[in-house]
């Protein structure tokens, strides 16, 4: 369960009753060090808002008090402690240096229950990156009960990507760190985050929408009925979106088929019907997650999709995530392929294997899986030659790259995904099908839905291969390759 659910969980307990927190008790039990923020005291404090004698922060105080006597393991008799027992090792002496600290978790303690909220606490009076952020950014961590080397990790992989990426400011790197904080702490699926996620969707989704969704308008201010005239129409709509003609038979047989059945024939209707049938078209299929580590994924698409780029957002991911990860560079003829891949895998802090130039694919496939058990790696992202789809011996070469890394370590490849470009609409259909048939693709990544009017290839792609679409590409930044959820993608489209 992550650090959300669990103060969640707690957050609505009705047996939890909330000590009153005076000024004392925040200096002695929160100001010594950011180890002593309890998880279960942010909780209690919430749960009850009216009991707390301090509802907002106090002023930070004009001089050092003087230090408190260090605080008993064992609270007297009917007096209970607000937050959890202090570390002995900061017992010592009350942290004067650092009044912040007081105030900052007792509006932790009064805020909603939202990543967003708390990150806007911690970045109170913080302009630029530097040791104060460092010090919230822990604090944080030990408000939610992470370990403490998780905090140090976290903290130095950020700093190092600020010092890569040469940002100071603030608003240059905080939606960044929201995202890098969401896969720390387990919070993705947290109601904020999905919200920002749809709003992006949204926005990236702006010129298919024109397309479609404009042309909808239209079709349903000029017919009063469903019938064989509003179909057709209907049907060079979604031709003109790209579906393809296949797809665009099977989801128009679909719609007819429920409108039939159902009796409904008013237009007003048809959007929230569309919305519901598209939203069914990419429910996932239950499939088995559990691997024999390290989890070997395969990355398969032509030149120019972006292919590079998306192994260095998974990695990304999956490193923030906790994870040892391992690129391997299977593309050895195109030309700076390996130096590219090279420079992400530094960048997000990822072990790097390679043979070098014309090496033999099959080859460094092989000896990366060696290297990838010999260090623990989790998961190890294999990149594949990029050359024209239509060329047979790149085929041939991706079926000899699957069949050695299935007799090295059994299972493998546990997924071969495969990177499509939004912008090519039809070509990308095409794509999926002799990749498909050449080493039974598991999902499809869709890269620059930000910049097309061509997005309803997604449609086609899930109703003529049944594949789920599992990440899209909503622009170049590393957070910009997110988890993708049918439903939103129809509520964004169509709302």
């Amino acid at each position: 369960m992550g650090f959300f659910s669990k103060i969640k969980r707690l957050w609505k307990k009705p047996d939890l009753e909330a000590a009153p927190v005076t000024d004392e008790a925040a200096v002695e039990g929160v100001g010594t060090a950011p180890e002593s923020c309890d998880a279960a005291d942010v909780a209690q404090a919430a749960a009850a808002p009216q009991a707390a004698s301090v509802t907002t922060p106090p002023p930070a105080p004009t001089a050092p008090k003087e230090p408190a006597p260090p605080a008993a393991e064992t609270p007297p008799p009917g007096l209970a402690p607000s937050v959890a027992p202090i570390p002995k090792a900061a017992q010592a002496a009350p942290d004067t240096d650092a009044p912040w600290r007081n105030q900052l978790v007792l509006a932790l303690r009064e805020a909603e229950p939202r990543l967003s909220v708390w990150l806007s606490l911690i970045l109170t009076d913080v302009d630029r990156a530097g040791p104060l952020l460092w010090e919230r950014l822990t604090f944080l961590f030990s408000c939610l009960d992470a370990p403490a080397a998780e905090a140090e990790t976290f903290v130095g992989q950020f700093r190092k990507w600020l010092t890569d990426m040469e940002y100071d400011e603030v608003e240059e790197f905080r939606s960044e760190l929201q995202y890098r904080l969401a896969l720390a702490l387990d919070l993705e699926d947290e109601e904020d985050e999905r919200n920002r996620l749809f709003l992006k969707l949204s926005e990236s989704l702006a010129k298919t929408k024109e397309q479609i969704a404009r042309r909808i308008d239209g079709l349903l201010g000029s017919h009063k009925v469903m019938d064989a005239a509003f179909w057709d129409e209907f049907e060079e709509i979604l031709i003109m979106a790209d579906l393809g003609y296949e797809p665009t038979a099977k989801l128009l047989e679909i719609l007819k088929d429920r409108v039939r059945k159902s009796g409904e024939t008013d237009p007003a209707r048809f959007r929230e019907i569309l919305r519901e049938e598209l939203s069914a078209i990419f429910t996932p299929q239950k499939t088995i997650r559990a691997v024999n580590p390290p989890e070997v994924v395969m990355i398969i698409g032509v030149n120019g999709v972006g292919k590079t780029t998306t192994i260095a957002k998974l990695a990304h991911r999956a490193s923030l995530q906790g994870k040892k990860v391992l690129i391997a560079a299977g593309d050895t003829f195109r030309a700076a392929a390996i130096d590219q891949l090279k420079i992400w895998a530094d960048r997000v802090g990822a072990i790097f294997y390679a043979k070098g130039e014309n090496a033999d694919p099959a080859a460094v496939a092989y000896e990366a899986m060696d290297r990838a058990i010999a260090e623990g790696c989790d998961i190890m992202f294999l990149d594949t030659a990029g050359r024209l789809h239509t060329k047979a011996n790149l085929m041939e070469e991706l079926k000899k790259i699957k069949r050695v890394l299935g007799k090295k370590h059994p299972g493998a490849p546990h997924r071969s995904i495969l990177v499509l470009d939004a912008t090519t609409g039809q070509n990308a259909l095409s794509q999926t099908r002799l990749f498909h048939e050449a080493v039974e693709l598991d999902e499809i990544i869709l890269t620059k839905l930000d910049g097309t009017a061509k997005g309803g290839v997604i449609v086609g792609i899930a109703l003529e291969y049944r594949l789920p679409i599992t990440f899209v590409g909503l622009g170049e930044k590393m957070e910009d390759l997110r988890p993708f959820s049918g439903q939103d993608f129809a509520l964004a489209l169509l709302t």
